[in-house]
């Protein structure tokens, strides 16, 4: 997984949400809530950065496993935290009407229009990551119209979209692009964003939409949260456990995988047996045989694997929610993180101006000691910036410029 970031998102646009007063009921344990979502967010920043100047494989089970855990799974935790941004902005719990409602849709309308103009930006400097934030845009807008809908209407649509999107992407894939996506330098406006880009709207936006509904739910009860903690485990299991089942129980599909993993010397397609992670933006993120729907590995695009990265996105979240509740203690050690999840837009740029600027060329792979490096840097960087100010500096600037939106009437 070499060529991306949230995405989660990676980007990591999504306002901090204490930004966002998310008002706790009377009698909830209101503070976990508020912080929970920043820890997740700097988790999620942690596993970007893992991906994008992380080791080769080989320095040891505990790191490999770490770095293989991100891989994907870090843009798409970015991606369902997208959602409940979203869902903080247009009314968490009950959508905001009248005045309000479209004061909401002009301030999630501004913010997509920033983040791609900045995603853009990001991408010009050629780096060999693929910049989230372009998309994220396009995702605050696609999922707009969605914004009054409650829990059980997201999630249905997220099924829908997560069954339907990447066989249609497969069939469009010959039309829209050929067998061989554009990789870094190669974007191409609006039919990258939506089909061949390395987060295409056509099998992103589920994500995003599940994080929509997961922040209709009441997320201070208890039984709310062991209900989550069981979906996600359920999705996880179903999405990675039924593409090993289907690769090994389909006639023909494992060889199929592998005939196009080695025909076509495609690092981003797993085997059969290794499920290797595959990099979003290299060339034939399918292949030329359908098998590669089955496959659930990051960034194949496929609807097993849509599923399976949500569930893990959901049973993180549910678990960060859920430990600053219950742990105060723990609350005060993962305060350096929680700073960092507070300012995650400022902390993804960051890194992108820091890989261009150390000019890494076309390698992503780097020693140990430069990953840890740029989470001890950004950490310190944020934990400062935090004792003095609310939000983060593009936080605060992106919060200005939205600030236009309580012009509407």
């Amino acid at each position: 997984m070499t060529h991306h970031p949230d995405t989660p998102l990676p980007a990591a646009d999504a306002p901090s949400p204490a930004s966002e007063h998310i008002e706790p009921p009377r009698g909830a344990p209101g503070v976990g809530r508020l912080v929970g979502l920043d820890l997740a967010r700097g988790l999620a920043v942690f596993g970007m950065y893992a991906v994008h100047v992380g080791p080769a494989p080989g320095q040891g089970v505990v790191i490999d496993s770490l770095m293989e855990l991100a891989q994907g799974r870090s843009s798409a935790l970015f991606a369902v935290l997208a959602g409940f941004a979203v869902a903080l902005i247009t009314g968490r719990r009950t959508p905001k009407t009248g005045r309000a409602g479209r004061q909401a849709v002009a301030k999630v309308i501004i913010r997509a229009v920033i983040l791609v103009a900045l995603g853009t930006a990001l991408t010009m400097t050629g780096t060999p990551v693929v910049p989230i934030l372009a998309f994220y845009g396009l995702f605050f807008l696609l999922v707009l119209p969605l914004r009054r809908l409650g829990a059980k209407p997201l999630a249905l649509i997220a099924a829908g979209w997560a069954l339907t999107g990447p066989p249609l992407l497969y069939l469009l894939k010959p039309v829209v692009g050929g067998r061989s996506f554009p990789t870094v330098g190669e974007a191409d406006g609006l039919v990258s964003l939506f089909f061949t880009g390395g987060y295409p709207a056509l099998t992103w936006v589920p994500f995003v939409i599940a994080g929509m509904a997961v922040a209709r739910l009441d997320l201070a009860a208890t039984a709310v949260r062991i209900r989550l903690a069981f979906s996600g485990v359920a999705l996880a299991v179903a999405g990675y456990g039924g593409s090993w089942l289907a690769l090994r129980l389909v006639p023909g599909a494992a060889a199929a995988v592998q005939a196009d993993e080695a025909g076509s010397a495609m690092a981003s397609m797993p085997s059969a047996s290794s499920m290797a992670s595959p990099s979003p933006g290299m060339a034939g993120v399918f292949g030329d045989s359908p098998a590669g729907l089955l496959v659930a590995s990051p960034h194949s695009e496929a609807t097993l694997s849509i599923v399976g990265n949500t569930g893990v996105a959901i049973l993180v979240i549910t678990a960060c929610l859920a430990a600053m509740d219950a742990f105060p203690r723990l609350r005060r050690l993962a305060r350096p993180v929680i700073a960092v999840g507070s300012m995650s837009l400022t902390a993804y740029v960051y890194h992108i101006v820091a890989i261009w600027l150390l000019d890494t060329g076309e390698a992503t792979v780097q020693p140990l000691y430069v990953l840890l490096g740029f989470i001890a840097s950004v950490t310190v960087l944020a934990t400062l910036w935090s004792r003095f100010f609310q939000r983060g500096p593009l936080e605060w600037l992106m919060g200005r410029v939205t600030g236009i939106a309580a012009r509407v009437h």
